[in-house]
């Protein structure tokens, strides 16, 4: 389907071959606004104009300058746009930009354009021509006019063709939420900073409360403008100019973004399936790995290139990136070497081929089994959605594709499933296991990275280690005479340790201080067991240490048992062994057991 929707309009060519001129024929403003550009007569930096196509449909025109030096500026300017102007002159021919400008545009995915030869008035008619088949074969299917920025002649020819070529342009309109690249950022008196960028997806109205990306911070816009006329929102695919109160000039740098809050990821990781040159601007394969600049929106980075593949690369960023799945950038070493559509904007470290050749198919359910595969924990779905870029309805298709498949995702009714799960276990385990109703925590999830974040959801209680239900506690239930009777017994045997062969009541009777285990399964009262720490503690600080023959004879019990009430003494921090003897250790000193 067709769209009618603003559209953007870049400029290509090399160096002198009149493209700024034929902007300012085209539209009447002059985009060299820096002093330098003017002396020179040369660009040095993106400018920008408003064209009005003949039914009333404006295009923003992004002019880029054309010298070798400033192709990091050209690019900038092209990761914005939907159609482009081809500009070469008459005389000249084709030179090297040309051919640069023309591949950036090809990597860009950009290919609806219209090829202006300029200059035809200062040529002969065959030489003019000549120019014209040349453009025609460097850009197949697109129409060649020939102009003249001096004269005029062609202008009416060229806009008309433009906006043919402009019904043909079907410019996506992303489920995406805002998105705006910043390539300029400047204060006003009385206004304040102001960015200005091409509006890749969305829109931006007064009153709209953005993000800055990569930083994070929240910000408020306060006016919106396109090309110097104030609107009260401005829609996708055109040049806006947005007032931040609040914020200082050096706080947003070309290459910064404002987007929605939250609606963006933001990595130092891209996984991108490769484009080589095209053409006969292929002079040169992309590395297996090297190091490279990425181009993507206005920013650049320096990146470690690390191919997966014949197909695939993994490009690990020195600086964030705000990128989206389908986003297009160029890699360029000293010149243009490649580029590359975004697969998976915030993958794990390790690539799989396979993982991206599932992104690379394209339909909901292989993107989402792609992104989940990787995901070191699990995805709520909008968090889903922001990395698949999809409709609530295919992102719903490609979760039931997900599940089925086994992958994890924590969604509305598995995230149910799953503490359903839970809350029967607990509950199974506090009616057949009453002494100790916990389960440990390791035990309730499979053994997956994401598996601490779900457990963090679940309504459970923590205590130490262990899961339980809301509310369980240790009970004795059916074990309660077993425990009087054992009470009683222990009571009446002193310091003589009684068998106990159930360790589950051992355990709770013992965190109820109804009891103290020894080693081997015994276990004393827990007056018996006071008593013989306080006895301890008495005879090492009137003597100095206590032997096991001096303890035994004290306590007036056997060898055995006074060996393992002295090791459970140890154990509790009252004493330590020095040689045959034990001494009292500081706590023990302070108070006893």
């Amino acid at each position: 389907m067709m769209t009618r929707a603003p559209l953007v309009l870049g400029t290509a060519g090399h160096i002198d071959h009149g493209k700024t001129s034929l902007v300012r024929a085209l539209t009447g403003r002059d985009t060299d606004r820096l002093p330098e550009e003017r002396e020179r007569g040369i660009s040095i930096d993106l400018g920008y104009a408003p064209l009005e196509l003949p039914d009333g449909r404006q295009l923003s025109v992004v002019d880029v300058p054309g010298h070798e030096r400033f192709v990091r500026a050209m690019v900038a300017g092209a990761t914005g746009i939907d159609l482009f102007l081809l500009v070469i002159d008459a005389g000249e021919g084709a030179r090297p930009q040309t051919h640069e400008h023309l591949a950036i545009i090809r990597l860009l995915g950009i290919g609806h354009g219209v090829a202006a030869v300029t200059k035809a008035d200062a040529v002969d008619a065959e030489t003019l021509e000549l120019a014209l088949d040349e453009a025609r074969e460097l850009a197949p299917g697109s129409e060649a006019v020939a102009v003249s920025a001096r004269t005029g002649a062609g202008l009416d020819e060229l806009v008309a063709a433009l906006a043919r070529v402009a019904d043909r342009v079907e410019r996506r309109q992303p489920l995406a939420a805002t998105r705006l690249f910043a390539d300029r950022s400047f204060s006003l008196h009385g206004i304040g900073t102001v960015v200005t960028g091409t509006l890749w997806s969305g829109s931006i109205g007064t009153g709209d409360e953005l993000e800055l990306a990569p930083a994070g911070r929240r910000i408020r816009v306060r006016s919106v403008q396109v090309h110097e006329r104030a609107v009260d929102r401005a829609p996708a695919g055109q040049r806006v100019a947005v007032s931040l109160p609040g914020v200082e000039r050096g706080e947003v740098r070309r290459g910064d973004a404002l987007v929605a809050p939250g609606a963006f990821p933001v990595s130092y990781r891209l996984d991108v399936l490769l484009l080589e040159l095209p053409g006969s601007a292929r002079d040169r394969a992309l590395p297996a790995h090297a190091t490279v600049h990425v181009h993507h929106g206005t920013a650049e980075h320096l990146a470690r290139l690390v191919r997966v593949g014949e197909r695939y690369a993994q490009l690990r960023l020195a600086t964030p990136a705000v990128a989206a799945r389908g986003d297009r950038l160029v890699l360029r070493e000293q010149t243009t070497v490649g580029g590359g559509i975004v697969l998976d904007p915030a993958p794990p470290r390790r690539p799989s081929e396979e993982r991206l050749a599932l992104l690379e198919r394209g339909d909901p359910e292989s993107i989402v089994l792609g992104i989940l595969d990787a995901a070191p924990e699990p995805l709520s779905q909008q968090d889903l959605a922001r990395r698949a870029l999809l409709s609530p309805e295919d992102v719903e298709r490609g979760l039931a594709a997900a599940v089925r498949a086994g992958a994890w995702c924590l969604t509305p009714a598995r995230f149910d499933a799953i503490a359903t799960r839970v809350a029967h276990r607990l509950t199974e385990r506090a009616a057949t296991s009453p002494l100790d109703p916990g389960i440990p925590l390791a035990e309730l999830l499979p053994p997956r990275p994401w598996a601490p974040a779900v457990l963090s959801l679940l309504p459970l209680e923590r205590r130490g280690a262990k899961a339980y239900a809301k509310g369980a506690s240790a009970r004795l239930g059916d074990r309660a005479g077993a425990a009087g009777r054992l009470e009683a017994q222990l009571a009446a045997s002193g310091l003589a340790a009684v068998q106990l062969d159930d360790p589950e009541l051992a355990v709770y009777l013992e965190r109820a201080g109804r009891l103290v285990r020894l080693a081997d399964g015994l276990v004393v009262s827990a007056e018996a067991y006071a008593s013989a720490s306080a006895l301890v503690v008495e005879e090492c600080e009137a003597a100095g240490s206590i032997t096991l023959a001096r303890f035994r004879d004290l306590a007036g019990t056997g060898r055995r048992i006074a060996q393992l009430v002295l090791e459970r003494l140890d154990a509790d921090g009252v004493t330590r062994r020095a040689g045959d003897a034990r001494v009292l250790r500081r706590r023990g000193r302070a108070g006893g057991g």
